[in-house]
């Protein structure tokens, strides 16, 4: 199938699980390589994203996160499946090309998130999250 007219469709995506990594090639010939950390903590689950940006949750301590699962969703998306169990982000080919596309930026804006936080990547270093009483929850 192809995707909506002027809209990259994916044609490969890979897991690279001991670099922690997956790979979505495009139609427009554009290749990303996407860390897992990366995808992790740009979730675009309600448990990341919230319901608007004031609920956004900064996603600290998965510097080792893994890909243990990719599973199609219809022929827009996919879900990813984390070794930390999470498993609630519906990943569009759209999303992710932007992700791909936007990747050192956000990556930028991360670090420097976790720095005024007093967060780290590593999760020996960081305090987890806690979820919001009412908010939506994965399982």
């Amino acid at each position: 199938m192809s995707g909506q007219i002027g809209h990259p469709w994916p044609e490969e995506i890979r897991v690279d699980k001991a670099a922690r990594t997956l790979t979505v090639s495009f139609s427009d010939g554009r290749t990303f390589v996407l860390p897992a950390e990366l995808l992790r903590v740009e979730s675009p689950s309600a448990e990341v994203q919230g319901h608007s940006p004031g609920e956004r949750q900064l996603v600290a301590g998965r510097m080792h996160v893994g890909i243990i699962g990719v599973e199609p969703v219809g022929n827009y998306a996919v879900k990813l499946v984390f070794d930390d169990l999470h498993d609630s982000g519906l990943y569009t080919w759209d999303y992710l090309y932007a992700l791909g596309e936007r990747q050192n930026e956000l990556w930028t804006a991360y670090l420097a998130a976790l720095e005024v936080a007093g967060l780290s990547r590593d999760p020996a270093h960081s305090k987890p999250v806690p979820p919001k009483a009412g908010g939506c929850q994965s399982r």
